[in-house]
């Protein structure tokens, strides 16, 4: 069952009571639909990100989740109370207590969103205001298009533009110390297979 055209607000609680496979986001008060499913090309990007994250993590404190995953950027658990949530391409999380059985509950550290044609303004814009207010302290718009990544850091609660890197460029990932990603890896021309 779709959101009735006539619902402007919508709860978490009443979100997952809509057992359907449309999933949604809520921004501000905004609803957001997230169909269609993204590219192949997009989901080989995420796939060799999500990769990279993840031997790095492995056995350390962090850990990194691939979309789809709520994530919950008010710390509240009742979820009749929450109102606004997010689904990431990537995020990494620090704080083991914000990870739930169901959901993401609070800011993560590090979030990744990979846009398209369809979602580059809410990205640009929507999202990286929202993430600015929430604290993220470092986010990343992924371009698999134009095979770039700006990436932005939180400084005296804004974001600062730290870089635009392209396919033959590394990132050393701000808040890791020791993490560097080879973008030929990431935007790879056999990834999509």
């Amino acid at each position: 069952m779709a959101i009735p055209q006539e619902k402007s607000h919508l709860t978490y609680a009443e979100y997952l009571a809509l057992d359907e496979d449309i999933r949604y986001e809520v921004i501000d008060g905004q609803i957001y639909n997230m169909s269609p499913a993204p590219t192949p090309k997009h989901q080989a990007v995420q796939r060799e990100l999500l990769t990279e994250f993840n031997l790095y993590f492995r056995g350390k404190q962090c850990s990194v989740f691939g979309a789809p995953i709520d994530v919950c950027l008010a710390e509240e658990d009742d979820i009749t109370k929450i109102e606004e949530w997010v689904q990431p391409d990537l995020v990494v999380v620090c704080d083991q207590n914000k990870i739930r059985e169901k959901r993401i509950v609070g800011t993560p550290d590090l979030v990744i969103e990979i846009i398209s044609k369809s979602t580059a303004k809410k990205d640009k814009v929507v999202k990286f205001n929202r993430y600015q207010r929430a604290g993220v302290k470092e986010y990343w718009i992924v371009d698999p298009s134009n095979e770039t990544i700006d990436v932005y850091c939180l400084e005296n609660e804004g974001f600062a533009h730290r870089g635009t890197y392209f396919k033959d460029d590394r990132i050393s990932v701000h808040l890791f110390e020791g993490l560097s990603i080879d973008l030929a890896n990431v935007f790879r021309e056999d990834a999509e297979g």
